[in-house]
């Protein structure tokens, strides 16, 4: 497989040349900035992997930790922009654009819904993991896995995965269609092919008990109908899940350590805001899409019901997002204590609804929150990966907020609303930490027509999320050599109180300028940007960004 990945290589490095030439010093490309990452290229289909949990959770504390003496590498799969381009592990939506309320209700569905013209049709029981439930058929021979609310905890399964779901969809990431849908014990048939595994590890045919037994652990409302989660079989043939490091050695369109993607490691921040504690690999799924030989890899993020204050089949522990599973020191300070030092999370105070778990904003500090296990990906998140997530998260106004959140079906209106505010202050926390540690200029481009009208805009994110009321911006302009990457400064310093900088005039392939933004109260808002523009007479265009961390 490994002579494969590397024929794979030295025929897509053989097509760059016959575009690009020879010119291998160059910054800038003819086609930059890379809009979509062509890693979706056919390939045999690769097996299946099998991930041990355990080792996982070993692996990853103990063995693939960053070495505080070694740098981290920046983040590898961006175009020249710092954006991280559509691929199979990623999809640009609110990362590039405020979505409408109607598409991010809609989030990932495709359809109303299993089909209810007809009797469900069980085809299998679920006998792995921390929630009872069975695969169906519906009326339009499409496959749903079922899922239940627990009985002590209404709702908070149900709406939980619904709205966690159509968050990181909107995100941009690769997830299930996953439908809020309520039945009634009678309205369902067992296939005759029907099996699952009983606790001695042997296969035997469901039974109408093991079905019965499921409804009488699972929540129902007062008129015999019973909330479920109903998740759409994903496309394509299951190969197992993906790592949060290294790469699959038998996809040879997989050429980015996972580590060192954007995606995953800006997807810490994500988590962070919807205390999604669970994001590990053993919550991902790739999927082979196409015929045999003719396919490739999509990989995906499944299983939101540990998000938000939901642990699945119970509120989530108060250890949840504060403290690794395994953390040395928190061990080491109660021990020395003798237990007189208390974790201070075990005190933090938690509303009393069923339907929203332990969900809350005050203690909540981004930069400390943590998932069950250390991740590789999210250990490595760096500022500028950590600015392109929150980017995002500014674009979530209170009112989709609201509106993804009444996806939940949430009946308890005061929970329903605490959900929303709570959502808020932690948005509101994640976008005052990190847009305080980087230049948060954003949305560079060319405005204008021709010649001295032309004019380099961009937006002060900064301003735009009220961390300070007005700013300048001190700036120089430079020639840009692309083949030899040299600059030449193209007169003095200077200094603007407008997001809007006039193009200067020069016949330079290239053009660069380099900006800091000054605010007395944001000190890390003096860091530079510098914005790369194709100087072309017919479309001046912005074709990259750098930014000092």
């Amino acid at each position: 497989m490994k002579r494969l990945k590397l024929c794979f290589w030295i025929i897509l490095a053989i097509g760059s040349l016959s575009v690009f030439g020879f010119s291998q010093g160059n910054k800038f490309r003819s086609d930059d900035p890379l809009a979509a990452d062509p890693d979706q290229l056919s390939i045999p289909q690769p097996d299946s992997v099998e991930l041990s949990q355990t080792m996982d959770i070993l692996e990853n504390t103990f063995a693939l930790r960053p070495q505080k003496d070694v740098p981290i590498a920046t983040a590898e799969n961006v175009n020249t922009l710092g954006e991280v381009p559509d691929s199979s592990w990623f999809t640009n939506r609110m990362s590039q654009r405020v979505m409408t309320i109607e598409e991010l209700v809609r989030g990932p569905n495709q359809v109303d819904g299993p089909d209810r013209s007809v009797p469900w049709v069980i085809i299998a029981v679920k006998s792995e993991g921390i929630t009872p439930g069975f695969t169906i058929r519906d009326g339009r021979d499409d496959v749903y896995f079922i899922k239940f609310d627990p009985p002590k905890y209404p709702q908070l399964a149900t709406s939980t995965e619904v709205i966690s779901t159509k968050f990181f969809h909107a995100f941009g990431y690769h997830v299930p269609e996953n439908y809020l849908s309520f039945i009634r014990r009678e309205e369902l048939r067992i296939a005759p092919e029907a099996r699952l595994e009983d606790d001695e590890g042997k296969e035997r045919p469901v039974r109408e008990s093991d079905i019965d037994r499921i409804f009488k652990w699972a929540f129902q409302h007062p008129d015999g109908t019973t909330p479920v989660i109903a998740s759409r079989r994903l496309p394509g043939t299951p190969i197992g899940h993906f790592q949060y490091h290294g790469t699959r050695s038998d996809d040879p369109n997989d050429i980015f350590p996972h580590e060192n993607r954007r995606e995953l490691r800006g997807l810490r921040v994500f988590s962070a805001w919807l205390n999604h504690d669970d994001s590990r690999s053993i919550n991902s799924l790739d999927m082979y899409l196409g015929s045999p030989g003719e396919g490739h890899v999509q990989h995906h993020l499944i299983d939101f019901g540990s998000c938000l204050g939901s642990g699945s089949v119970k509120p989530q522990t108060r250890r949840a997002g504060n403290e690794y599973i395994l953390e040395g020191k928190p061990i080491v300070k109660a021990g020395l204590s003798l237990g007189i030092w208390d974790r201070p999370w075990r005190h933090v105070k938690f509303p009393d609804y069923p339907a929203i778990g332990r969900f809350e904003a005050d203690f909540f500090q981004p930069q400390l929150w943590r998932p069950e296990y250390p991740n590789p990906a999210f250990e490595r998140m760096q500022i500028e990966d950590a600015f392109w997530a929150t980017r995002t998260i500014l674009r979530f106004s209170d009112e989709m907020i609201r509106a993804i959140v009444e996806t939940g079906q949430i009946s308890d209106l005061d929970a329903s609303n605490f959900l929303v505010e709570t959502l808020i202050k932690r948005r509101d926390k994640i976008i005052r930490y990190y847009l305080a540690r980087i230049n948060p200029l954003d949305a560079f481009q060319v405005t204008g027509r021709t010649g001295p009208s032309l004019s380099l805009e961009f937006k002060n994110l900064g301003l735009e999320a009220g961390l300070a009321s007005r700013s300048s911006y001190q700036y120089q302009w430079f020639r840009f050599d692309n083949q030899l990457q040299s600059l030449e400064p193209l007169g003095q310093i200077s200094s603007s109180t407008e997001p809007s900088l006039a193009l200067v005039q020069d016949r330079a392939a290239y053009l660069m300028v380099r900006i800091s933004t000054l605010v007395s109260e944001q000190p890390n808002w003096k860091k530079k940007v510098e914005v790369f523009i194709r100087n072309d007479p017919q479309n001046p265009t912005v074709v990259g960004v750098d930014r000092e961390s």
